[in-house]
């Protein structure tokens, strides 16, 4: 008898779980934690752009004052050379050298500056791509919210009518019969299985004759020895 209370609680109380497990599997929560996801991955990638770009320009104006200097520098050394014309040709090759240096080291500032230039074309693209795309998905998720508070209102009232309902039925149950059904729904669902044919149905364990008949008689509480459920024979 007190099986038969316990089994039928267990249909209750594993269909208000299953009607729960439904709700979280709900395809318009899933679209919410999807698009969700996707707009926290979305401010994620325009922070790291935004940090990305603010380095860059840092750079930027660095190379570019470094670039500014060196021509000051350049035009500075063309007039001194144009006033004092060199001695001999080692002075001129010396001269000549300084200004190929100072021309080597502006062309390579000029194209880095050339090349960030062209990158913070890419990250400017980049940025916008991001707004619409989030500002579309934005829209989406902010539908989908509104369909979903619609539906998660509807079921949380059912939900609580059915766990009202596992509650009376919980009453009916022995209270430490109950509390080892509870222990055993922690690592196994459902709790219980039926025996059939001389197994346990929930993991198909055949069972030695001793214990068949403890359950059969009812003597006591019998567990699988192999995954734990209370076994019950419905007296098929």
């Amino acid at each position: 008898m007190q099986l038969d209370t316990l089994w039928q609680f267990m249909q209750v109380d594993m269909e208000a779980d299953g009607f729960e497990n439904r709700m979280r599997q709900s395809p318009n929560r899933q679209k919410l934690i999807k698009a969700r996801d996707f707009l926290k991955d979305q401010q994620a990638n325009m922070k790291k752009l935004e940090s990305d770009v603010a380095v860059m320009q840092d750079r930027l104006e660095a190379v570019q004052d470094e670039a500014e200097r060196l021509e000051k520098s350049l035009a500075k050394l063309s007039e001194e050379i144009e006033a004092n014309s060199p001695a001999n040709v080692e002075d001129a090759q010396k001269q000549a050298e300084s200004v190929q240096k100072l021309l080597d080291t502006l062309t390579r500032y000029e194209q880095e500056l050339q090349k960030m230039r062209k990158d913070a074309d890419v990250k400017d693209r980049q940025q916008k791509e991001i707004r619409v795309r989030a500002a579309k998905t934005k829209q989406e998720f902010d539908q989908l919210k509104v369909e979903y508070d619609k539906e998660f209102k509807a079921d949380t009232v059912k939900l609580q009518k059915m766990r009202a309902h596992t509650d009376e039925e919980a009453k009916k149950v022995d209270a430490g019969l109950l509390e080892k059904y509870k222990s055993i729904k922690q690592h196994c669902t459902p709790p219980m299985a039926k025996l059939v044919n001389g197994q346990c149905s929930g993991c198909f364990m055949s069972l030695p004759s001793a214990t068949l008949l403890e359950i059969r008689n009812g003597s006591r509480i019998v567990e699988c020895d192999n995954c734990g459920r209370i076994l019950y024979d419905a007296g098929e």
